[in-house]
């Protein structure tokens, strides 16, 4: 890395853990003078000493950083201001959550809440600013960086509008066709920060990579499927050769029992928790228009087994009444006023905890798709298929870190980088994440007419 460049992340990074310093003194302070020095003589019969409220920041501390950075909410100039705050929304929401229990466990009480809640209302007016002023400051160290585009034979305008949407970021101020291998010095010159290969032959690509590399040139390269596969990958060291092994299954047994046994418990405590909000949903769906309140659709998870996946009825009775399977589009007529209200909070999704117990779906994992839907994708897109190694999800990696309408060839590469690089660790990150993306409007967007999914 360039000293310049070095310079650029110590100053982001040293913001970043100046803004969880402060945020751990605002509650530093709420201890240690207001809960610290309150109704004693109820309970309180140990005082802590120094240590101890060393211990109590340390830990707030802790919990900040793992949440907030989990959430995305360190990611200055990465993410933009909004969604960054939003991040530090739900890390701070939480952390002062748990620090809350965590004192009223200490007096054997449920402690008074207003001092919790004024500390959560001043972290956000900090973090709302401290976010405002961090891409200020990112916007001071990093300008957009001026980007040459190389391509082959696709049009440009999908990663073009993709780009121009992140104009705080990148700016592609050239474009330059290669289909075959052609001279490298001539293109790319020093007044571009950087290169994007956008589907450029492979064995072209691979002799520009390693002329980029060898040149310290910084490069955006969008993946083929091959490409995702082979991330995914186990490197072993079984001879003076490095070897990558590609599984023939995709989760190991142990990934499955473990991940079989998150499934239930998290199924199981969110239908509880859940029940009085579906109730109410059922009661008002029934009651505009005395249809039925369940919607079930015949979907595809593991191996291309097929199931009945339920949802809460979103849409008008005969939305599919000639049998056609169609994606909800924007502003779609067939959504009722009580299915747009559901669809936009999830609540939709809610009746899927059971086939998530029945053991048809699993927490996360790829969004299952309609037989015919896939039929249609797989005629275009043969890989298409290997979105059902895995069970199908509630949730999956590419609601998380896609959209409502990102294409299925996008999808695709999306939900392989889950099913190649899959964790317990991940399956608990993406279920964190899918709290903050219950609130991101671009994921619960329509896509647009021309496009085909299904209804629901």
């Amino acid at each position: 890395m360039k000293p310049a460049e070095t310079v650029k992340r110590t100053v982001i990074l040293l913001w970043s853990l100046l803004g969880v310093l402060i945020m751990t003194g605002m509650y530093i302070y709420t201890w240690y003078f207001v809960y610290n020095n309150v109704d004693h003589k109820l309970v309180w019969h140990v005082k802590l000493y120094l240590k101890g409220h060393i211990l109590m920041g340390i830990i707030y501390l802790v919990l900040l950083f793992f949440f907030v950075s989990t959430f995305g909410g360190m990611k200055i100039g990465y993410l933009k201001p909004m969604d960054v705050f939003f991040s530090q929304l739900f890390g701070i929401a939480i952390v002062d959550a748990i620090s809350y229990g965590q004192i009223s466990l200490m007096e054997v009480r449920l402690v008074k809440a207003y001092p919790m809640w004024l500390l959560l209302f001043a972290q956000l007016i900090f973090s709302l600013c401290w976010c405002l002023a961090g891409n200020m400051l990112y916007r001071v160290f990093f300008p957009p960086r001026k980007l040459l585009l190389i391509y082959g034979d696709h049009d440009t305008g999908s990663i073009r509008s993709k780009f121009a949407s992140r104009k705080d970021k990148y700016d592609i101020v050239a474009l330059k066709y290669m289909s075959e291998e052609g001279i490298y010095d001539d293109m790319i010159s020093s007044e571009y920060d950087g290169v994007v290969l956008w589907d450029v032959p492979a064995t072209v690509r691979n002799k520009m990579l390693k002329y980029m590399y060898a040149h310290n040139i910084r490069v955006y390269m969008m993946p083929k499927i091959s490409d995702v596969i082979i991330k995914g990958s186990d490197p072993l060291h079984l001879f003076d050769t490095p070897i990558y092994l590609t599984r023939e299954y995709s989760l190991k047994v142990e990934q499955r029992f473990a991940k079989r046994c998150i499934d239930i418990v998290c199924a199981l405590l969110l239908a509880v928790l859940t029940s009085p909000i579906m109730l109410i949903t059922a009661i008002v769906i029934f009651c505009y228009d005395r249809g039925p309140v369940l919607y079930k659709q015949v979907r595809c998870t593991i191996n291309g087994r097929q199931f009945k996946i339920m949802k809460f009825r979103s849409m008008r009775v005969d939305a599919e009444k000639d049998g056609v399977a169609r994606l909800a589009t924007k502003n779609d007529s067939r959504i009722t006023p009580i299915g747009r209200f559901i669809r936009a909070v999830r609540i939709d999704e809610l009746p899927q905890l059971f086939n998530i117990l029945k053991g048809d779906m699993s927490f996360i994992g790829p969004r299952p798709e309609r037989p015919e839907i896939i039929e249609q994708y797989i005629e275009e897109i043969p890989e298409f298929a290997f979105r059902m190694k895995v069970k199908a999800g509630l949730a999956g990696y590419a609601q998380v870190y896609g959209k409502y309408n990102t294409t299925p060839y996008d999808k695709l590469k999306l939900d392989l980088s889950y099913i190649e690089n899959y964790s317990v660790w991940l399956d608990l990150k993406l279920m964190l994440l899918t709290l903050k993306i219950l609130f991101t409007p671009d994921a619960t967007e329509g896509v647009d007419e021309d496009k085909t999914t299904a209804a629901g």
